[in-house]
C-alpha cells in the first residue's frame, strides 16, 4: 500500500493533543494505526491521555519555544526515525474589546500579543522545523513526503464582539496556508487548514450554557455543537486524499457569526 492513502504506519505528531480537538485527533489516528506523538505543555493531561492510547508517546513542550520544538522533533526522529503528518491544534483565546469605556482601557497589548504568539507563531514555529525532518523523506509514487494540516477557525472570517485577538491569530494561519503549500511543495509536502465552527470541547464548555445554546442556534444544519472527532475524521481525510493542498476549509454546518 502506498504511503499516505491510508494512516496505518504513518509517524504524526499533533500539537495540543491532550484535550479537545487535538485530543480528538491522537485518538483517531491510533485508532487507525498512526503511531503519534502527542505534543503539549507540561502541565497538561498529554502524559495520562499518551498512555490510554496504543503506539502514542507524550512530548512535553512549548510551542512557541525554539529550542523545545526542537527537542520534541529530534526525539520524535530517535523513536521513529521519520515524520509523515504534522496537525496543529495547540492555541488560545482572549475575550476582550478593543476599548471598554467603563474603565476607560484600552485592548491590553500584553493579551493581543500573547494570543498571537501562540496560536500564529506557535504554529509557524512547529511548521518550519517539522519540515526539515519531512524532506528527509522516501518519497511515494506521487512523490509525497509529508503532510501539515493547521487549526484556524471560522472567526477568521466571522470574528465576533470581543474576538479582535483570536480572530487576527487565525485569520494569520489561514492566510498562511496557500503560501506554504507553495514553498514547500517542492519537497512534496502538502499543507492544509481547518477552520472549526462550534465543537463541543472543553474550551467551548467553560462558556454559560445560555451562550452555548445561543451558539447552537446560529448553526444551519445539523443545528448541533461539531464532535470534536468530526475534526478528527476532516484530518484523516486531507491525509489521504492526495490532491488537497493549499485549501482552507470550513468545518462548521454553514455556521456564519454575526
Amino acid at each position: 500500500m502506498s504511503k499516505f492513502t491510508s494512516l496505518k504506519g504513518l509517524v504524526s505528531l499533533v500539537s495540543g493533543g491532550a484535550s479537545g480537538l487535538g485530543r480528538a485527533t491522537v485518538e483517531r489516528f491510533t485508532k487507525q494505526g498512526a503511531r503519534v506523538v502527542l505534543c503539549d505543555l507540561p502541565s497538561s493531561d498529554g502524559e495520562k491521555v499518551a498512555k490510554q492510547m496504543d503506539n502514542c508517546m507524550f512530548l512535553p513542550a512549548d510551542i512557541t519555544s525554539e529550542k523545545e520544538v526542537k527537542e520534541v522533533l529530534r526525539a520524535t526522529m530517535e523513536n521513529y526515525k521519520c515524520l509523515d503528518v504534522l496537525v496543529n491544534c495547540a492555541g488560545i483565546g482572549v475575550a476582550r474589546k478593543t476599548y471598554s469605556i467603563q474603565k476607560n482601557l484600552p485592548h491590553p497589548l500584553d493579551e493581543f500579543e500573547r494570543v498571537l504568539k501562540v496560536n500564529t507563531l506557535g504554529t509557524f514555529n512547529m511548521i518550519r522545523q517539522a519540515v526539515i525532518l519531512m524532506a528527509q523523506n522516501e518519497p511515494n509514487e506521487d512523490k509525497a513526503r509529508g503532510v501539515i494540516i493547521n487549526t484556524s477557525s471560522v472567526a477568521a472570517f466571522d470574528g465576533q464582539m470581543g474576538q479582535v485577538a483570536y480572530a487576527a491569530s487565525k485569520a494569520a494561519i489561514a492566510g498562511m496556508t496557500l503560501p506554504l503549500a507553495r514553498d514547500i511543495g517542492e519537497f512534496g509536502i502538502r499543507v492544509c487548514t481547518i477552520c472549526p465552527g462550534v465543537f463541543d470541547t472543553p474550551l467551548l464548555a467553560a462558556l454559560p450554557q445560555k451562550a452555548i445554546d445561543a451558539l447552537t442556534k446560529t448553526v444551519v444544519f445539523p443545528q448541533r455543537l461539531g464532535k470534536p472527532d468530526e475534526f478528527a475524521q476532516m484530518c484523516q481525510t486531507i491525509v489521504e486524499n492526495p490532491y488537497l493542498n493549499g485549501e482552507t476549509i470550513r468545518l462548521d454546518g454553514a455556521l456564519r457569526m454575526v
